[in-house]
């Protein structure tokens, strides 16, 4: 637990810390879908502890960009080597955005192209495609171009794609796959989103 100033407090100062270090690294796919709330939030978790790693952090956001939201300014105030795009219109089609689909798939495309750059660059350790899921199904970005990221990242690099409506394809790609589900959510109580724990 940390105390106020944000240092790690011990319960156990005398239990010996383990750092396990793999046989063999590998840089793993990891897909967070489903329709349950904290698939963006688990992956921010992977960037908070590649950061307790040193490693180096790229997060681009693939429909954030018009509603700010916690993580751009908790980078900030990390020690760490992570870099944060929004590079969003807002979530198209929804939530009374005024940008038509060419305006979306645009910004999406942009993404894509930083995405590749970034990935290719073998630069960085961990790379999220956040909200990747969604811009294949709202067709801002196509399938076999993400499936292309995915077969040819770095053998090293970690790539993790999140958002609901995962498709097959990208499943089978992957390592690793959790699907969050809801089993309620705030929002249908009529409470409207918290900062810290929604955005």
């Amino acid at each position: 637990m940390a105390d106020e100033t944000g240092r790690l407090t011990r319960l156990n100062p005398q239990l010996e810390i383990t750092h396990l270090k793999p046989e063999k690294r590998v840089g793993l796919v990891v897909v967070l879908t489903g329709y349950g709330k904290g698939k963006t939030s688990s992956a921010l978790g992977m960037v908070v502890r590649a950061c307790g790693h040193g490693m180096k952090v790229c997060m681009l956001q693939f429909m954030k960009g018009d509603i700010f939201t916690g993580e751009w300014e908790a980078v900030k105030k990390l020690n760490c080597d992570i870099e944060i795009i929004p590079t969003g219109m807002g979530f198209c089609g929804i939530q009374g955005n005024p940008y038509p689909h060419p305006v979306h798939r645009e910004a999406a495309q942009r993404a894509l192209n930083i995405a590749r750059e970034r990935i290719n660059s073998g630069k960085y350790d961990l790379v999220v495609l956040d909200e990747i899921n969604n811009a294949i199904h709202l067709k801002l970005v196509d399938l076999e171009q993400v499936i292309d990221l995915v077969k040819n990242k770095p053998t090293l690099t970690h790539l993790v794609l999140t958002g609901r409506d995962a498709t097959p394809e990208i499943i089978e790609l992957a390592d690793t796959v959790s699907e969050v589900k809801e089993i309620t959510h705030a929002y249908r109580k009529g409470i409207e989103p918290q900062p810290g724990v929604d955005f």
